[in-house]
């Protein structure tokens, strides 16, 4: 029988995390968890650690690492950004689920590249902060960087055919989120409750709210760019409510490949653990007689400024595309508290965007400090 592959899981109590082990259950003779690690949530952490039985485990607040501590006395338990960096970089592992969303899951993914892990990677801001960055630094480790984003893996599976050079365009899908068919007067009004009711998925309230400003796909124009190495003006978003098609890769023959499935993060997380081998899946075979109609509508200019700006981001570059997303991370939580409205989101974001004076030469102590600064300003704006 062939030897397990061994996992550490960065974020295992969020929906990306609780999902890996949903795959891990099911294909268990493949796959040991060796390492948890967890932002806050230690109670169901806790039930993790009894059940999966790691070896090294990471909290990154530290009060709650001290809990855990009491509770669990028997495991070793980390705590803050230097147990994240150990539980990435933890040598009996062979594959980092980097799924700790925000910028805090830069650093772990950086070490778990140095350490030569096999990146499973479902946190967007490690490459649209620092891509450029990341990608250099996964060439130089010889290290693959494995998409987990339902998006990024569909395109990840059909380019699997092809050369780099036969292809034309990268068409990402959006579902288009509550709001694609309101109007702009429709938008003043948009509640925090209505724009956590994702038509679609159930996701995290962060990614939520930027499914509903298109942010959230405009991230991840940002990241095919740099996964792929993908010129701007080659990558385009459709909207597409039903979820099915994931994404799609056109070849410069005229030819199309589109990776379907029902919409469950479960199919590109198993892709992406099993990679290069696909093995029996957990979700029911595909009822197409439930998706009669598949539409695609393309996003209406200047409505979803936060796409608009996106685009915009990558095509200045440097500092820009990570300054663009520490500030809507901020303006994000500050709707989620009810102290700014949804349009406020995309209006101050612009005019902090405008502000920011761009640098091209980037390396992880400036994203940091623009990363700092850009919180900051989107703090006070």
């Amino acid at each position: 029988m062939e030897n397990k592959k061994r996992i550490s899981i960065l974020g295992s109590t969020g929906s990306i995390g609780k999902s890996t082990l949903d795959v891990v259950r099911s294909l268990k003779e493949q796959f040991t968890v060796t390492v948890l690690a967890a932002g806050s949530n230690i109670d169901l952490l806790e039930s993790q650690v009894k059940e999966f039985s790691p070896r090294l485990v990471a909290v990154f607040d530290e009060e709650k690492a001290l809990e855990l501590k009491k509770r669990l006395p028997h495991v070793p338990v980390v705590a803050g950004m230097i147990g994240l960096i150990e539980a990435a970089s933890f040598p009996d592992v062979d594959i980092v689920m980097s799924a700790i969303s925000g910028a805090i899951g830069i650093r772990p993914t950086v070490a778990a590249i140095k350490a030569g892990k096999t990146i499973v990677l479902a946190n967007k801001e490690v490459l649209v902060a620092a891509g450029e960055y990341v990608m250099a630094l996964a060439k130089e480790n010889n290290v693959s960087i494995i998409p987990v984003d339902s998006e990024h893996s569909a395109i990840f599976q059909c380019l699997q055919t092809s050369k780099a050079k036969e292809v034309s365009r990268l068409i990402i899908t959006a579902s288009g989120g509550p709001f694609y068919k309101y109007s702009k007067e429709d938008m003043e009004s948009i509640t925090v409750e209505k724009a956590l009711k994702h038509p679609t998925w159930s996701m995290g309230a962060k990614i939520s709210i930027d499914s509903s400003t298109l942010m959230n796909k405009g991230l991840e124009v940002i990241e095919a760019h740099y996964l792929f190495q993908m010129p701007q003006n080659q990558i385009d978003v459709i909207i597409h409510p039903q979820s099915v098609i994931h994404s799609m890769v056109e070849f410069i023959d005229g030819s199309m490949l589109a990776q379907m499935s029902e919409p469950s993060m479960v199919v590109p997380i198993q892709y992406a653990l099993t990679y290069p081998d696909r093995k029996p899946g957990i979700i029911p075979p595909f009822n197409f007689v439930k998706y009669p109609v598949l539409e695609f509508i393309p996003p209406e200019p200047k409505k979803f400024i936060c796409l608009d700006l996106s685009f915009e981001a990558l095509r200045q570059g440097g500092t820009m595309p990570c300054f663009l997303n520490a500030a809507n991370e901020v303006l994000v939580q500050r709707f989620l508290d009810k102290k700014i409205s949804w349009l406020d989101i995309s209006r101050r974001l612009e005019k902090l965007c405008l502000s920011h004076k761009v640098e091209k030469d980037v390396d992880l102590d400036k994203i940091f400090v623009v990363d700092a600064m850009a919180r900051e300003q989107a703090q006070t704006i």
